[in-house]
C-alpha cells in the first residue's frame, strides 16, 4: 500500500498537534474551563428551552392548528410559550406545596416525640429485665426534654453561625442569580425563534461542510433529538406510573401521608433507579413520626416496588421510548452512574440509545441478531 505525501503530511500534523496538546495541557485545560464557565448560562438556557419546548409543542398543536388568521399566527408562539411555562411552574409549585409543609410538620413532631420514645424504650427494657435496675432507674430520671432542647439550641446557634458567613458569599449568590437570569432570557429567545435559528444553523453548516458531512451531522442531530425527546417523555411516564402505584399501595396498607409521599416518589423518580430510594428515605422518616411499625412496612413495600419498577417497568417504558433493549437500559444506568454520578445516570440511557441506533444502522439488523 502506497502512502502519498498528502497522507504523510496529515499524519505529521496530527502528531504535532497531539504533542502540543500534551505539552501545553495545563494552559489548554484552563482555557477550556474558562470557555465552559462562560457558556454555562447558554447551556442551561438551551436545556430549559428543550424541556419547555416539549410542552409548548403540545399546546401549538392544540391552539387552532388549522387556522390561518393573522391574529392566530401572531399570537400562537407567545400564547403557547406562556402556557407551557405556567404549566411547568404550576406543577413544580404543586409538588412543593404538597410536600414541604407536611415535611416540616413531621420534623417538628419528631423532635417533640423523641423524649417520649426514649422513655418508652427504657420502660420496655426495664420490663424485659435486660439491664440492672439501678441503670434503668438512672435512665428514667434523665430529663430527655432538656437534652433535646439543648440539642436543638446547638443546631440553632450553628445555623446562626452559618448565616453569619452568608455575607462572605454574596458575590457568589449574585453570580448565581445572574446566571439564572441569562439562562431564562436565552431560553425564551431560543423558543420564540426556534425555526429561524434552526434554519440559520442548517444554512451555516451546509456552507462550511461537504454534503456528505452535512448529511451525517443532520442524521446525528435528528437522532439525538428523537432519542432525548423519547427519553424525557418515557422518564416522566415512568415517574407517574411509580407515583400512582406507590399511592395505591399506601392507601391499601392504610399508611399516612399517602398523597404527599406518592407525589414525592414520583418527583424523585425522575432520577433513574436511585431517585425512588432517595424519596423513600424521606418518606420513611415522615411515616416514622406517626408509627415506627408502619415506617418499617413502608420500607419493605418501597424496596419491593422499586425492584419491580427497576427490573420490569423502567426498562420497558423508557427502553421502548428510546428504542433501547431493556438489558442495555440497566447497563447504561450502571455505567453512567459509576462514571459521573447522577448526571451519568440521567444521560446514560439516551447516549447509549444513540450509540445503539448508530451501530444498528451501520451494521444492519442481520448482523445484530447474529451477535
Amino acid at each position: 500500500m502506497k502512502i502519498d505525501a498528502k497522507t504523510i503530511a496529515k499524519i505529521g500534523l496530527g502528531v504535532f498537534l497531539t504533542y502540543l496538546c500534551i505539552y501545553y495541557w495545563p494552559a489548554i485545560s484552563g482555557m477550556l474551563t474558562a470557555i465552559l464557565t462562560a457558556l454555562i448560562p447558554l447551556i442551561i438556557g438551551a436545556s430549559i428551552a428543550y424541556v419547555v419546548n416539549l410542552v409548548m409543542s403540545l399546546y401549538e398543536k392544540a391552539y387552532f392548528p388549522k387556522s390561518q388568521k393573522a391574529v392566530v399566527l401572531k399570537t400562537r408562539r407567545l400564547v403557547c410559550l406562556l402556557a407551557a411555562l405556567i404549566s411547568l411552574l404550576a406543577l413544580i409549585a404543586l409538588i412543593i406545596i404538597i410536600v414541604l409543609p407536611q415535611l416540616s410538620s413531621c420534623i417538628s413532631l419528631l423532635f417533640t416525640k423523641i423524649p417520649e420514645a426514649f422513655k418508652s424504650i427504657i420502660t420496655e427494657i426495664d420490663t424485659l429485665e435486660i439491664l440492672p435496675e439501678n441503670v434503668t432507674d438512672t435512665l428514667l430520671k434523665i430529663d430527655w426534654n432538656s437534652i433535646v432542647n439543648d440539642f436543638l439550641g446547638k443546631i440553632t446557634s450553628g445555623i446562626s453561625g452559618i448565616l453569619g458567613t452568608v455575607v462572605n458569599v454574596v458575590s457568589s449568590v449574585v453570580g448565581g442569580f445572574l446566571t439564572a437570569f441569562l439562562s431564562v432570557i436565552f431560553s425564551f429567545y431560543l423558543l420564540y425563534s426556534k425555526e429561524k435559528l434552526g434554519a440559520q444553523a442548517k444554512y451555516a453548516i451546509r456552507k462550511i461542510t461537504k454534503p456528505c458531512v452535512y448529511e451525517k451531522i443532520e442524521y446525528l442531530v435528528t437522532l439525538a433529538n428523537k432519542t432525548f425527546r423519547g427519553y424525557i417523555v418515557g422518564q416522566c411516564t415512568e415517574a407517574a406510573i411509580l407515583g400512582v402505584l406507590c399511592g395505591l399501595g399506601m392507601w391499601a396498607f392504610g399508611m399516612p401521608y399517602a398523597t404527599m409521599i406518592s407525589a414525592l416518589i414520583a418527583f424523585t423518580s425522575l432520577v433513574p433507579i436511585a431517585g425512588p430510594y432517595i424519596g423513600g428515605a424521606i418518606a420513611a422518616f415522615m411515616i416514622f413520626t406517626v408509627s415506627p411499625i408502619q415506617a418499617l412496612i413502608f420500607i419493605v413495600f418501597i424496596i419491593v416496588l422499586q425492584q419491580i419498577e427497576g427490573n420490569l417497568i423502567y426498562p420497558k417504558v423508557v427502553g421502548t421510548s428510546v428504542g433501547l433493549p431493556a438489558i442495555w437500559v440497566l447497563v447504561a444506568i450502571a455505567v453512567g452512574g459509576g462514571l459521573i454520578g447522577i448526571v451519568g445516570m440521567l444521560l446514560g440511557v439516551p447516549v447509549a440509545a444513540i450509540i445503539y441506533r448508530i451501530l444498528k444502522d451501520k451494521f444492519g439488523e442481520e448482523k445484530e441478531e447474529q451477535a
